[in-house]
């Protein structure tokens, strides 16, 4: 009897799955991500220009040392140019304008920008 039970206890013997059912039959999950992003922009601009020599006048001319009229826009050095009036008798007006060769405007602008997100997900599962 010994040796049968012996033989018993070592002889393989079928095994039997028992099926497994869920503890729920629907169910959902919600799920929240939310996210915060920073954007810092500088922004350095340096603008560079010709030299310029421009003058608008109402009853003025330009005359050169010798006295003789002039348009300056043919002239590349204006160091000797006068202006006079044409008529005393009249109201007259002059504007000069000189601007050197080089550097003409800078513009510097730092921004930071700032976005949130925010995501919402919903999962709905039924056995």
């Amino acid at each position: 009897m010994k040796h049968l039970l012996l033989l018993l206890l070592i002889s393989p013997s079928a095994a039997f799955a028992q099926s497994a059912q869920p503890n729920f039959t629907t169910g959902t999950m919600t799920q929240t991500v939310t996210a915060t992003q920073t954007v810092t922009e500088t922004e350095a601009i340096e603008r560079f220009g010709g030299d310029a020599y421009v003058w608008n006048g109402d009853n003025i001319e330009a005359i050169d040392i010798n006295g003789a009229s002039v348009d300056i826009s043919d002239i590349t050095d204006t160091a000797d140019i006068q202006f006079h009036i044409v008529d005393a008798t009249q109201p007259w007006q002059l504007e000069i304008t000189t601007r050197p060769a080089g550097l003409v405007e800078t513009v510097d602008t730092l921004r930071t920008i700032t976005t949130d997100t925010t995501t919402n997900t919903l999962s709905v599962f039924a056995q």
